[in-house]
């Protein structure tokens, strides 16, 4: 269990809003008392109903302007053929600035959809984290301020100098989904993310030597019956009940819809609280306090926003509030 006390996040999905709308959300966040918020970085969106799929720093430059108060993170940015390190530490040092250091950088080994349409080989998991380390390498390097020259096994720079950075760089945090995920991110991040209330990703994660914080991802499908928060749920997120194995791995949002097509629609349960009220949802996150997260990021799946909010505003976030 964490000794932080727990944060409740909002998550803000890429994949089924306009950026306008985000940009919205993020404001509607703040309003509610949500002192944090992720937004995903995504090329394609997990199915093509989702409709949605907006340049992430575009997006976190529009909230920056929006917002007052609220911390703001990818969740998560990779390096693999989309983007190159200098990218992502130009981009990242930016957005610090715009949001006056109220800003944190979520990477990951990436997903083949987001990928797949620079039309190069898709690495196995373990080349992957191989890339991703010496990104964060490079990364750091930039925000440091010196000249930059670096040659390594992915990746290159040549007397690069990031002139725009915030006054202190900003935490990386380290999406992970297994043992060896976790142990990179207690090596190289300020602190790890995860989907899953698993005990051992945290305890690799400290034994590796993270001392962060540990943040962690819910979705949620509030609605005024549980059959709607289930229909809600997959109309807007099919892919949630496709096997973990494979989320990295397909290449299309076609494939994504062709997965979700042999499954039951039940198997929704197995990845998305649907309620019509808070208790199942304070039951999620005690799951993950208990494994040893202190942050959890609540993704409330559909167009239906207001309703997060409201709950989070009445419930949820005085619920978790420190008694004095």
């Amino acid at each position: 269990m964490s000794e932080r006390p727990l944060r409740l996040g909002w998550w803000l999905s890429s994949e089924e809003h306009d950026p306008r709308r985000l940009v919205d959300h993020a404001v509607l966040a703040e309003a509610s008392g949500f002192p944090t918020a992720m937004i995903s970085d995504h090329l394609q969106p997990w199915v093509l109903g989702q409709g949605h799929a907006g340049h992430v720093w575009t997006t976190i430059g529009a909230i920056a302007h929006a917002t007052d108060g609220i911390e703001v993170g990818t969740g998560v940015t990779a390096m693999v053929h989309r983007s190159h390190p200098i990218d992502v530490a130009h981009a990242a040092a930016t957005a610090a600035v715009l949001l006056d250091e109220r800003f944190f950088l979520g990477v990951g080994t990436g997903e083949r959809l987001n990928e797949q349409p620079f039309g190069q080989r898709w690495p196995r998991g373990g080349e992957r984290r191989q890339i991703l380390q010496e990104a964060i390498g490079v990364i750091r390097s930039l925000w440091a301020g010196g000249n930059v020259n670096h040659r390594g096994d992915w990746w290159n720079v040549e007397h690069m100098r990031l002139m725009d950075r915030p006054a202190a760089p900003p935490s990386i945090f380290v999406a992970a989904s297994g043992k060896r995920s976790s142990a990179l991110a207690g090596e190289l991040g300020d602190g790890m993310i995860g989907v899953e209330a698993d005990a051992t990703l945290v305890d690799a994660y400290r034994g590796a030597g993270g001392e962060g914080r540990c943040l962690a991802q819910l979705h949620v499908s509030i609605a005024d019956t549980m059959d709607d928060a289930v229909d809600n749920a997959w109309e807007w997120w099919p892919n949630g009940a496709v096997a973990p194995a494979l989320l990295s791995e397909l290449a299309r949002p076609q494939h994504f819809e062709a997965a979700a097509e042999t499954i039951r629609r039940d198997a929704i349960h197995s990845t998305v609280v649907c309620a019509v009220d808070a208790q199942p949802i304070v039951a999620a996150v005690d799951r993950f306090v208990g494994a040893g997260f202190d942050t959890v990021y609540l993704h409330q799946i559909g167009p239906d926003q207001q309703r997060l909010a409201d709950l989070a505003r009445q419930e949820l976030i005085p619920h978790y509030q420190p008694r004095t």
